[in-house]
C-alpha cells in the first residue's frame, strides 16, 4: 500500500462507491460504433508514429551539456508521437484495439510494436528520467492519467502478451499513481483549464484506472478531492467556452468526474445546479460543436480533439444520470452531432492533429470510460 502526505486525510473521507470496470472487461464485442475497418484506420495512424522520433517536442529542463540528448534515450519505451504523453495514448490506443479486435489484420504488427516500447529495459529508463529530482511536475496530471489508462487497459485484457507488458510497467504504473496520489492531496485548487493540466479530466482517467487495479485508497483521495474542488459549485459558465486552443471542456470535465464519484440520483441534483441550462426536451439549440479554422496549425488543431472529447464527456454525463432522467436524451443527441462534426476529421492529413486524435476517437467510439 503506497503511503504520502496525504494519507492522514484519508481517515476524513468515506470510501468512494463500488469500483467500476472498464468497458468489454471481458473481452467481449466492441460497441457498434467502432467497427474493425474503422480500428484499423486509427491503429494505422498510432503505428505510423509510435516509433517515429522527429519532429519532438520534449518538456525538459537542461543543468549541464550531458542532459542534451534525443528523446529515444531520454524516455525510450515513450519517444514517438512527437511528445511524451501522445506516444502513451497511441500505446493505449493499440492495446485498447488489439483488446477488442484480436483477429484484426493490423493486431500483428500492433503486438510487435507494443512489444517493442514495453521491455523491462526501457521502463527502467522511463523510470530513472521520471525520478530525477528536478521532474517533480513531469507530465503531471495528463501524461501520467494516460499511463495509468493504458496500465489499466492492459491489467483488464486476458492475454498473456498483455500479462508481460503489464508486469514490465508495474514500476512506472506506481511511480505515476504515488506521484498523482500525493499532489491530488497537496493540491489546494483544482485546475479549470481546457488543456493538459485540467484536473478534472485526469481525475476521471485515475478513477477508472483504480477501480481495475482495485486501489480503494486512490478512490478515496479522489472522492476527497472531488468533494474540496466541485462539490459546491453551482452555474458553470458553459458560455465562455471554448477558448481558443481548448481540447477539454471545463465544464463538461468536471461534471463527467462528478458522475463517476456520486450515485445516479446524487448526480442529477448536483447536476441540476452546476449546468441549470442542459434542455430537458431535444429540439432546443444548445452547445453547437466548436469550428476548426486550421487543422495545420498544431494549436488550432486542438479544438478537433475539443469535440471529441466533449462528445465522450456528455455521454459519460448522460450514462451517470437516472434512465428516466429527461436530460438523457439531449445529452446523447448533443454527444452525437459532436461526434459527427469531428470524427471526419482524424484522418492523419496533418501530423499536427495525426499523432493524437486518433487516441481521443478510439476513447469515444469504444465507449472507454461508461460504466
Amino acid at each position: 500500500m503506497r503511503t504520502g502526505c496525504f494519507a492522514l486525510l484519508l481517515s476524513l473521507c468515506a470510501l468512494a462507491p463500488e469500483a467500476q470496470t472498464l468497458p468489454n472487461s471481458s473481452g467481449g464485442p466492441a460497441p457498434a460504433a467502432l467497427d474493425e475497418a474503422t480500428a484499423s484506420r486509427f491503429a494505422a495512424l498510432a503505428l505510423k508514429c509510435l516509433h517515429q522520433e522527429y519532429p519532438t517536442h520534449i518538456l525538459h529542463t537542461l543543468t549541464s551539456d550531458a542532459d542534451v540528448r534525443p528523446s529515444r534515450e531520454l524516455t525510450p519505451a515513450f519517444y514517438g508521437c512527437y511528445d511524451w504523453h501522445s506516444d502513451v495514448h497511441a500505446h493505449w490506443l493499440l492495446v485498447r484495439l488489439m483488446r477488442l479486435f484480436p483477429d484484426a489484420d493490423f493486431a500483428r504488427t500492433a503486438r510487435a510494436a507494443v512489444g517493442q516500447s514495453l521491455t523491462a529495459q526501457n521502463i527502467a529508463g522511463e523510470l530513472a528520467y521520471m525520478r530525477r529530482e528536478d521532474r517533480a511536475s513531469f507530465e503531471r496530471p495528463y501524461g501520467l492519467a494516460w499511463l495509468l489508462e493504458l496500465c489499466a487497459e492492459l491489467r483488464a485484457w486476458d492475454d498473456p502478451e498483455a500479462g508481460q507488458w503489464s508486469n514490465a510497467l508495474k514500476p512506472l504504473e506506481s511511480e505515476a499513481a504515488t506521484r498523482l496520489e500525493n499532489w491530488a492531496g497537496k493540491l489546494r485548487y483544482p485546475i479549470r483549464v481546457g488543456e493538459h493540466d485540467q484536473t478534472a479530466a485526469a481525475f476521471s482517467l485515475v478513477w477508472d484506472w483504480a477501480g481495475v487495479a482495485a486501489d480503494p485508497q486512490m478512490r478515496s483521495v479522489l472522492t476527497y478531492a472531488a468533494r474540496r474542488f466541485y462539490l459546491a459549485d453551482r452555474d458553470c459558465p458553459l458560455s465562455y467556452e471554448p477558448s481558443g486552443e481548448d481540447f477539454y471542456s471545463p465544464c463538461l470535465g468536471e461534471a463527467d468526474f462528478m458522475r463517476r464519484v456520486l450515485g445516479p440520483d446524487a448526480f442529477a441534483r448536483w447536476l441540476g445546479d452546476f449546468l441549470p441550462e442542459i434542455p430537458t426536451r431535444p429540439g432546443r439549440p444548445w452547445l453547437e460543436p466548436a469550428i476548426v479554422i486550421d487543422r495545420a496549425d498544431p494549436k488550432l488543431a486542438h479544438t478537433d480533439g475539443l469535440n471529441l472529447s466533449r462528445a465522450w464527456m456528455l455521454e459519460g454525463i448522460a450514462d451517470g444520470l437516472p434512465a428516466r432522467d429527461p436530460r438523457v436524451a439531449v445529452l446523447r443527441a448533443v454527444a452525437q452531432t459532436h461526434r459527427d462534426a469531428a470524427l471526419p476529421a482524424v484522418t492523419g492529413e496533418h501530423y499536427e492533429g495525426g499523432h493524437w486524435l486518433a487516441a481521443f476517437a478510439v476513447y469515444l467510439t469504444s465507449g472507454s470510460g461508461l460504466k
